[in-house]
């Protein structure tokens, strides 16, 4: 009945909402293990095993002749850190507060901060775990050369963005249907591990195949990201604009859902289902 109202203004409410979303971001990355580095250490572990079994499948099924000229371990790492950044995102942002979570009764906690933190976690895991991977090949094994750096960074931005946006619309839908929501998010990601293109060149692919691909914005940064790796490769059949709009469109949509879901949710649908 009584409250005392503190009046903010424009810097301090912004201040406040960046802290609160520093918070989360730290409670989203320790959130698999007490330890953050353990947490961090866990995730780079999981990619390794990834490249090296990717290494391994292109060795025995004799697939290394259809790479880009350069560094092969170096091309299995451009497609498995793209891919990772899109599914971690995914999963981190559908798996995010919603509005029936009882974290979110405590103001000034929204589901903005909820998403933002839960996005802005799964890429400070994945960047990390990238550069320190990068790092450890490069002083130990052979030295890495990158064509253009900062857009193959960008391209590992946008794979990021995009996996968001995914996750942004299955987040929306989740109150209503969890069950459906969960399972199209796991179908959506254990997907990409063919359809990403990540064990192939765009160029490299027969006409007929495009189309089978050609939908999915991970593929698109993925074949991009490789021409900007390397000098010897120029993408023809993918377009990093096509994953940009897709995305924008994706955020959108899932923006909208999010706002009639928290306008019409109830705390007590959880105990329903």
């Amino acid at each position: 009945m009584f409250r005392h109202r503190v009046h903010r203004s424009p810097l301090s409410g912004a201040l406040t909402t960046l802290e609160l979303i520093f918070h989360s971001v730290v409670r989203s990355v320790r959130a698999k293990h007490n330890n953050a580095f353990i947490a961090i250490g866990l995730n780079m572990m999981q990619v390794i095993v990834f490249v090296l079994i990717f290494y391994f499948m292109f060795v025995v099924l004799k697939l290394r002749g259809s790479a880009v000229r350069g560094d092969f371990l170096l091309y299995v790492m451009s497609g498995i850190f793209l891919f990772q950044c899109h599914v971690k995102g995914v999963a981190a942002v559908t798996g995010a507060e919603g509005p029936g979570s009882t974290m979110l009764q405590h103001a000034p906690l929204n589901t903005a901060i909820t998403i933002s933190a839960a996005a802005l976690g799964s890429l400070y895991t994945q960047v990390l775990s990238m550069f320190v991977i990068l790092f450890g090949y490069h002083t130990i094994v052979t030295p890495v050369y990158i064509d253009q750096p900062l857009a193959a960074f960008g391209m590992l931005l946008l794979s990021w963005f995009t996996g968001c946006a995914v996750g942004l619309v299955f987040l929306a839908f989740k109150p209503w249907f969890p069950s459906v929501s969960g399972i199209a998010a796991t179908v959506y990601q254990r997907a990409n591990m063919i359809a990403s293109g990540k064990m192939f060149l765009a160029n490299t692919l027969p006409g007929f195949m495009l189309p089978i691909f050609d939908w999915n914005p991970l593929f698109h940064t993925i074949d991009q990201a490789r021409g900007f790796v390397f000098i010897n490769y120029n993408p023809h059949f993918s377009n990093w604009h096509y994953a940009l709009w897709v995305g924008i469109a994706l955020t959108m949509i899932g923006l909208m859902g999010e706002f009639y879901t928290r306008r019409h949710v109830s705390v007590s649908w959880g105990a329903r289902r």
